[in-house]
């Protein structure tokens, strides 16, 4: 009988395993198809010389060697360190600011949660459309509100000294509804009876954001620095709608050049090269962020 039950028991466990794997097949297809093959090919590549002309050439690490001899390529690199060091910040802190604003008992809190998170949803090729227009400087509404107070709003995109601050103003709109959404998640997940305990003791309101708020907050805060420096080093869309690169390559970033290598003068090789010296980054800003949040985590 123990053996017959057994048996019966392996039975239905291959028969589970089989329809499982059954089921599981198209998503194991297309990530091999999609995401793993191509991982691996592109590695490959950035070994090789290759204009999807001629012959694969292997090169060895010269691609990587060339990068650093590239002065195009240190100059989008500090783009791309200069806009996630103003983007990063500037964003978690501003929807951090809503999140708290709209966690309060105020009227159409519901309204303006719905609106602060249209953009997330939104096509970047509408938000495009509309801060153009905004950052027009002949009749765009920037420059008119200005104007009001006597000052000549320069040219945003075509200068060389606003066109990134133009583009990380963008891209910190587009994308605060998302990190207001998760800071009000993290808010409400916070027990009342330690404000209530505050408020017994006479605490102060930036007593209980600093002693309360804020330590009860660091995982909703690491989440969202995370996420927020991984997308702001692969920042694209807003660049190559906005600015094509900027006046001088001074919106050109990091992905925005490796772009132009791939797709518009075929260095796949060097193209390759490029996206992973671009993974290493974000790699090793992403376990100093792990390791530095052990310090400060509060959980």
């Amino acid at each position: 009988m123990i053996l017959e039950s057994r048996g019966q028991v392996k039975k239905l466990f291959y028969k589970d395993a089989t329809w499982a794997f059954l089921l599981l097949l198209p998503n194991i297809a297309g990530f091999l198809v999609f995401t793993f093959f191509p991982v691996i090919a592109s590695f490959l590549l950035s070994f090789t010389s290759w204009d999807m002309l001629k012959p694969i050439e292997w090169v060895g690490l010269q691609n990587y060697y060339d990068l650093w001899k590239d002065e195009t390529f240190i100059k989008v690199l500090w783009n791309t360190i200069y806009f996630s060091a103003v983007s990063v910040p500037a964003g978690i802190f501003i929807s951090l600011f809503l999140a708290i604003a709209l966690d309060q008992n105020i009227k159409f809190k519901k309204f303006y949660r719905a609106a602060y998170f249209l953009p997330v949803v939104s096509s970047m090729v509408a938000v495009a459309v509309v801060w153009q227009w905004i950052y027009n400087p002949e009749y765009g509404i920037l420059n008119y509100f200005l104007g009001w107070f006597g000052i000549d709003g320069p040219d945003w995109l075509t200068s060389t000294v606003w066109a990134m601050p133009a583009v990380i103003l963008t891209s910190v709109w587009k994308n605060l509804g998302f990190n207001m959404l998760i800071f009000l998640a993290g808010l409400q997940s916070i027990p009342e009876s330690y404000y209530e305990a505050a408020d017994i003791d006479g605490a102060k309101w930036h007593q209980k954001f600093r002693y309360i708020t804020v330590p009860l907050l660091s995982p909703t805060t690491f989440f969202v620095s995370v996420m927020s420096f991984i997308g702001s080093f692969q920042v694209f869309d807003s660049v190559f709608l906005m600015t094509q690169g900027g006046p001088a390559r001074s919106t050109s970033v990091i992905v925005y050049y490796l772009y132009e290598n791939a797709f518009k003068y075929f260095y796949m090789g060097y193209a390759s090269a490029m996206a992973y010296i671009l993974f290493f980054m974000v790699f090793l800003i992403t376990l100093v962020q792990f390791w530095h949040q052990k310090k400060w985590g509060v959980y």
